[in-house]
């Protein structure tokens, strides 16, 4: 069965769709609750939708839009249920949300931003360039002055975040984050399992991390 895709305005998404969100993150270590899903559905514009059989598979809150007129897509709180094709469906949700992506920016680089309470989130990076933070590599300036960028805009507090290692201190629940666990895991680079080392998953600590899609490699998606 195919994995089926919407991407839709969060103002769409109804009490019993929030109600099968919930549902899918109690078989998971987010557990977010309708409460949490709700708050979500009003600061966030976009949710994707990933069904197999009618039957939601995952989901991500996001945006589209311009930090410092730079194109963007910002990933809020998302989740992957723990299936056999767990990588097809963050797959196809990051695709789609790509090809609305250059829907939006035509011709324009996009960087891609969410937070990623273990290394399993990396996934959602497979197709991007230039990721941080990312092994056999130090940031830039500018690449931190955009860590503190999306700090900003997922709410941090300048106290709980830590610009050179790029992780938000947790306030001891599960991070408004990407909640996914890799099928492959050996796939991954294993240096980026070194930036996790100083996450404390306990406190529900998180790394912010981002990369960019380049706007030939988005036309392929148009």
């Amino acid at each position: 069965m195919a994995i089926d895709i919407e991407t839709k305005d969060c103002t769409a998404l109804g009490d019993a769709e929030l109600a099968d969100l919930a549902d899918l993150c109690a078989d998971g270590p987010s557990c977010y609750e309708v409460g949490v899903l709700s708050k979500a559905k009003d600061s966030w514009v976009l949710v994707t939708l990933a069904r197999e059989n009618d039957k939601i598979k995952g989901f991500s809150f996001s945006t589209l839009e311009r930090i410092g007129g730079t194109p963007s897509v910002i990933i809020g709180l998302a989740s992957i249920k723990r299936t056999a094709k767990r990588d097809t469906v963050l797959r196809a949700m990051v695709n789609d949300q790509l090809r609305r992506a250059v829907l939006a920016f035509p011709d324009e680089d996009v960087l891609v931003g969410t937070r990623l309470p273990t290394v399993s989130g990396y996934d959602a990076f497979r197709t991007l360039t230039d990721i941080v933070p990312r092994p056999d590599y130090v940031a830039t300036g500018e690449e931190r002055a955009w860590g503190r960028r999306l700090a900003k805009r997922f709410g941090i507090e300048t106290a709980r975040y830590d610009e050179r290692t790029f992780i938000v201190k947790g306030d001891g629940s599960y991070p408004e984050s990407m909640d996914h666990e890799s099928l492959k895991p050996e796939k991954l680079d294993p240096g980026f399992a070194d930036f996790f080392k100083k996450v404390d998953g306990k406190r529900g600590d998180a790394l912010i991390a981002f990369g960019w899609a380049m706007a030939d490699d988005l036309l392929k998606l148009a």
